[in-house]
């Protein structure tokens, strides 16, 4: 089954401003009482007096634009987990050392506040900035005790973490809200939780579910909807690859799981709600609702919902989803009305795929505006739909009661810990109205990362929440309306967040991508490969004789292309990298066809080659047009300019046939070379393709030659002799061997600009939070079946935390599907060719032998090896590249992590190396030690973005200098200083005429 859904993914703002602006006026007398009831709520807020405190509390007394603010966010994130004395104490000092927690002077009169303040403040005095927890602390805990200063912080968390959580199990939860002392109070009852890595996460979350239904509906009394209680469910909690293009296979294992905690749902008349997740999973959530609801089993029951986001521009059109979905089951359903919390990252990942635009609003004032439009659509919806709003905003909560009327028929809803002193205020002046309390409900643990994201959700500084107590906010302030803020349609967007074609600025556009969530961009785009696939005939191997005429020939073009202009090369690029875009589904099935590629593979390098194109472009532009002038004595002009060297080989890989295979001609080219580039066997149709692109943008056949072959080809134009310069990506034995070869010729000393492998670690301590760790284990491992030159050999897991590391990694890895690559939802494809299969399956076999096996996955047949994941008793077994997803794991105690740090560096090679701790001392002894080119932390270590990450490594790993940097271009170039003395026909006029 299929939604009916359909909406643009990331439409214009102004159009959507144009509409809502028109629409959103009011009458001076309804304005007048919005503004009474939303003064009395804010007078409440700013009267409240809590001696224990709240969240509101926590924000005003550690704003998030302070470092004592951002430093106790990422204490609080990370410190539970934490099971390791030693790495506990050290990640105290580190945050601790961050903010000035001794001298905050506490404002607040909490509790919750200052017992929160008393124990950073205890033991910031126990770690000073600088000294470690085996100096002054050390000499401290003799006093104290070193358990006691790591006590008070743990305690200054679980605090703070009692007051945002309702309960850590259910059944304290249903028992704190049983004492609850508001009227009849409504909850929600949230299990906490990261969204599931594996099947067994899965079936966890699933078993939570429904024990917590269980015990919900059996102390849920007598009252009728919606005056009962009701939970809250995460889809991607319940399905290990929750995503758009796995989404034949969530729609089989996912809606029965739904369907049945629906129904056991409505055993009990609960309200039972779907909860929101990210844009690009909106399209599969309406699906799998979609089918949940048209089971026949569930009919009869007004308590099913989902919650739905404000922030995004197509929440408009979900409401006219979920209605028609009510008409045509003849069905009431409940809609919870959220902001959304998800912002930030929604704009990182529109940004990163190079979308049209943004699928959320970028101004909160637009979010608030269009919050109040859904929310008054929702009000005329009743009573086939019964809207909840969810909001902490006195205005909002002001305007909505004035839209609503005195009819009912809706309720607000709060987070729990926040909005006490508003809703007491409401409930005073408005007895009829009801709100829900949204409740977690799970351990400190678990609670890590939902804490982190209320803190930054409420605590910007553009948030109702973090400034409604502050009186020296005017209440004016606070009563302008979101249509005010924004004036007119051409202030919709935020001035400062540039499109994500812009993000570069002027210099370049950002290569252009699509959202695999948006459904009709995928089909198109499929559809576009389908018919774009061609039949690939036979290329035969160049002779030695073929190879020395396309040197000569590049050596005759090079006289006439140097003397092109920067200007008129760089726009040859620009031209070719339109064409990239344009050809994308035949690139895209080519890609597919001859290198293996999965869907994202395949476009990502489409994307890549591209980006080469318009950064050297633009970089080229810079430095290869009129020069430099330097400074110098007057009367003389002297100049320093770049010039390209003659005849540049480029020998490219076939893991990327396309975008290495342009980025290194393209860099030749922009630098005034005429290029032979000799491809990978492996691809010469990629190849092919890509050198009559660059031909068909204006660069020369002369002045760009293609040279098909093998090993031996290569050799051979290595060794000519009018060969000016190399770039090679591949082997470091091949490397070799090409930098042996241009030593033993005589004539010009040449250059050569090698990008080889690595031996390539992650180091993981006890502060990192697993699920991330497993998201990009798996990803820089295991994707693009582990061919890619910064792919993840060898990840190094604290001891402490290693088991439970280990299983979510293993676990995430049974889930990828291994197969063809043309098929969008498969994540590992084949491995290049029966070769490279070989050597994969003999390492292997050896490791079964020599390794623990925690992994051997089951590959189809073909050149297909499956992931797999080894765990050595050293770093230092691994003594090769192991080109292919094959993991290794070694453990190391935090007593020797200095230790570690050699192992890695022992191996020679110096590519990428990914880093996961909440430690920043950690991350920077770790990046002062190791000579690594690329350093990624916190995050995956693949992928690197032209321009953004330039990519090359230290010793056995390249010669550097990085490509897709700065200091490429030049490498490719001679540089000539031409001095003109301008005062040698009569002397300096320049100087005698010029004014004193």
């Amino acid at each position: 089954m299929t939604s009916a859904f359909s909406a643009p993914y990331a439409p214009d703002d102004t159009g959507i401003a144009a509409k809502l602006l028109a629409e959103a006026r009011l009458t001076p007398e309804q304005d007048s009482r919005i503004d009474r009831a939303a003064t009395r709520l804010i007078a409440a807020i700013r009267a409240r007096d809590d001696r224990f405190g709240g969240v509101e509390d926590m924000l005003r007394e550690y704003a998030l634009s302070t470092k004592e603010g951002l430093a106790l966010m990422v204490l609080a994130e990370a410190l539970l987990r934490v099971p390791d004395a030693r790495t506990a104490d050290a990640f105290i000092e580190d945050k601790l050392a961050d903010g000035d927690f001794i001298h905050h002077e506490t404002k607040s009169t909490a509790f919750l506040v200052n017992a929160s303040a008393w124990a950073l403040g205890l033991s910031a005095r126990a770690i000073q900035p600088g000294e470690t927890p085996q100096g002054t602390l050390g000499r401290l805990a003799k006093r104290i005790g070193l358990p006691a200063v790591r006590t008070a912080t743990r305690q200054a968390m679980r605090l703070m973490g009692s007051h945002f959580v309702l309960g850590e199990t259910i059944g304290d939860a249903l028992d704190r809200a049983a004492k609850a002392s508001d009227r009849a109070p409504r909850y929600s009852y949230d299990m906490l939780g990261e969204g599931a890595r594996t099947a067994d996460d899965a079936q966890r979350y699933h078993d939570s579910y429904a024990a917590a239904i269980d015990a919900i509906g059996r102390a849920a009394g007598n009252k009728p909807l919606p005056d009962r209680p009701g939970i809250s469910v995460k889809l991607s909690a319940l399905h290990p690859r929750y995503e758009a293009v796995s989404r034949d296979r969530v729609m089989i294992e996912l809606v029965p799981r739904l369907i049945a905690l629906a129904q056991q749902a409505k055993g009990y008349d609960l309200n039972f709600t779907v909860d929101a997740e990210e844009a690009d999973r909106l399209e599969l959530s309406l699906d799998v609702i979609d089918a949940t609801i048209a089971d026949p089993a569930l009919r009869g029951w007004d308590g099913f919902g989902l919650a739905i986001q404000a922030y995004q521009k197509r929440c408009m059109a979900v409401i006219d989803h979920i209605d028609a979905l009510a008409r045509k089951h003849d069905r009431r359903l409940m809609v919870r009305l959220v902001k959304g919390a998800y912002w930030d990252t929604e704009i990182k990942r529109a940004q990163e795929r190079g979308l049209d635009g943004y699928p959320v609003f970028t101004r909160k004032a637009m979010t608030d505006l269009n919050y109040v439009a859904c929310a008054q659509k929702l009000l005329a919806l009743r009573p086939r739909i019964f809207p909840q709003f969810a909001t902490h905003n006195a205005l909002t909560v002001a305007t909505l009661l004035e839209l609503a009327g005195g009819s009912g028929g809706y309720e607000f809803q709060r987070l729990h810990g926040m909005g006490d002193a508003l809703y007491a205020q409401l409930g005073k002046d408005r007895p009829d109205i009801r709100w829900r309390t949204y409740a977690p409900v799970g351990s400190h643990r678990d609670l890590l990362a939902y804490l982190v994201r209320r803190l930054l959700e409420n605590g910007a500084n553009s948030s109702f929440v973090a400034v409604a107590a502050d009186e020296a906010v005017p209440v004016a302030t606070l009563l302008q309306r979101p249509a005010d803020l924004i004036g007119n349609a051409a202030r919709a967007s935020n001035q400062h967040i540039p499109l994500p074609r812009d993000l570069y600025g002027r210099e370049r556009a950002n290569s252009s991508g699509i959202e695999f969530g948006d459904r009709k961009a995928l089909d198109r785009l499929l559809a576009d490969i389908a018919v774009n696939k061609t039949a690939t005939g036979g290329i035969s191997n160049a002779s030695s004789t073929q190879a020395n005429k396309a040197v000569a020939d590049a050596l005759a073009g090079f006289a006439r292309w140097s003397h092109v202009s920067a200007d008129a090369r760089a726009t040859m690029l620009d031209r070719a990298a339109d064409l990239l875009e344009q050809r994308r589904p035949s690139l895209i099935a080519l890609l597919q066809s001859e290198g293996g590629k999965t869907l994202d593979d395949a476009l990502g390098e489409v994307r890549e080659a591209a980006d080469f194109c318009r950064y050297y472009a633009a970089q080229g532009r810079k430095l290869f047009g009129s020069g430099e002038v330097m400074p110098g004595p007057t009367g003389e002009r002297n100049v320093l300019q770049l010039r390209g060297r003659g005849v540049f080989v480029a020998i490219s890989p076939w893991n990327f046939p396309l975008a290495i295979f342009l980025g290194q001609i393209a860099a030749a080219l922009m630098a005034g070379n005429a290029v032979v580039a000799k491809p990978a066997e492996q691809t010469p149709h990629i190849a092919a393709m890509a050198t009559a692109l660059l031909h068909e943008a204006g660069v020369p056949a002369q002045a760009l030659q293609l040279v098909q072959g093998d090993g031996r080809v290569g050799a051979a134009l290595v060794e000519h002799l009018d060969v000016a310069g190399v770039v090679f990506t591949g082997s470091t034995e091949v490397a070799r061997m090409i930098n042996r070869t241009l030593a033993a010729k005589d004539g010009p000393i040449v250059p050569l600009i090698a990008e080889t492998g690595g031996i390539n670690a992650m180091i993981v301590d006890a502060t990192a939070l697993p699920e991330q760790v497993a998201d990009d284990v798996v990803m820089s491992a295991f994707r693009s079946a582990g061919q890619r030159c910064s792919a993840l050999r060898l990840l190094v897991l604290q001891d402490d935390v290693a088991d439970r590391m280990i299983e979510m990694i293993v676990g995430a890895a049974r889930e990828l599907k291994i197969g063809d690559p043309a098929d969008p939802s498969v994540h590992v494809g084949p491995v290049i060719d029966v070769e490279a299969k070989q050597k994969l399956d003999a390492h292997v076999a050896r490791m079964k032998n020599e390794a623990r096996l925690h992994h051997a996955g089951t590959a189809p047949s073909g050149n297909f090896v499956a992931p797999h994941v080894f765990e050595l008793s050293s770093a230092r077994q691994l003594t090769a590249e192991v080109f292919g997803p094959v993991l290794h794991v070694v453990r190391y105690r935090a007593a020797d992590f200095d230790r570690v740090l050699s192992d890695i560096a022992a191996t020679g090679y110096g590519l990428t190396l990914g880093i996961h701790s909440r430690i920043d001392d950690m991350i920077e002894r770790t990046i002062a030690r190791l000579q690594v080119g690329n350093v990624y932390v916190n995050r995956n270590m693949t992928g690197a973005v032209v321009g953004v990450q330039p990519f090359g490594g230290f010793g056995l790993s390249g010669t550097g200098p990085k490509a897709g940097g700065p200091h490429y271009l030049a490498r490719f170039a001679t540089e000539q200083t031409v001095s003109i003395n301008t005062a040698a026909a009569g002397g300096n006029a320049a100087l005698m005429t010029a004014s004193d």
